[in-house]
């Protein structure tokens, strides 16, 4: 396929991708069909810590995977990225990134989630008990690769932090008008066995 707006070849890493970002206009490119729409343009986008990058691959409970995908954020504390996984069965999933702080998440299809929340109120998915731990205003910044979905024109968002006792992670993503809801796990960052890390001053 070939960008609409400069005309260079464009690759889908993933075969269930929606969305990509052209790597030479910048342009952000929904896929229907086989016709790729111009739907907007990526921003610089900021300067990121990580040595996560674009083909970073790494394990998660034995299954392989392969970074695909990035949204960036940012809030008042900072920044992070959430990072689109593609395992090696091909379902999908996300690696939040911020602060060197870890969590491995997946879309909860067909969860319902209140239309608001506030700080300590008890939920419950899948017979966990999670408590709303906090609640983040974050400005979308940007994307970058191959998403499993439309995400782009995006301004201020809210979301709302989940714990449970027994250690388990969820966020319930307000970009929508019906709130998504995502449940995993914090992760430390040599358990994911990553490599294809980004090389840069200061990481080691």
């Amino acid at each position: 396929m070939t960008c609409p707006n400069c005309g260079a070849q464009i690759r889908f890493r993933w075969s269930s991708a929606v969305q990509t970002v052209c790597e030479f206009c910048r342009s952000i490119l929904v896929r229907h069909d086989l016709d790729l729409q111009k739907v907007g343009v990526v921003a610089d986008l900021p300067r990121s810590p990580s040595p996560i990058q674009i083909a970073t691959e790494g394990i998660y409970r034995k299954k392989p995977f392969v970074v695909m995908g990035r949204i960036v954020y940012q809030y008042e504390a900072g920044g992070w990225n959430e990072w689109h996984l593609v395992f090696s069965d091909s379902s999908s999933g996300w690696l939040s990134d911020a602060q060197a702080e870890y969590a491995v998440s997946f879309l909860r299809a067909g969860a319902p989630a209140p239309p608001a929340v506030t700080p300590g109120q008890r939920l419950a998915w899948d017979g966990v008990d999670y408590e709303v731990a906090s609640l983040t205003r974050a400005r979308y910044k940007g994307v970058e690769g191959d998403l499993p979905f439309e995400y782009w024109d995006k301004d201020e968002m809210l979301f709302a932090d989940l714990r449970s006792p027994d250690g388990r992670f969820g966020t319930i993503d307000y970009s929508e008008p019906q709130p998504l809801v995502f449940l995993g796990e914090p992760v430390e960052f040599e358990d994911l066995r990553l490599k294809n890390l980004r090389q840069f001053e200061g990481w080691s």
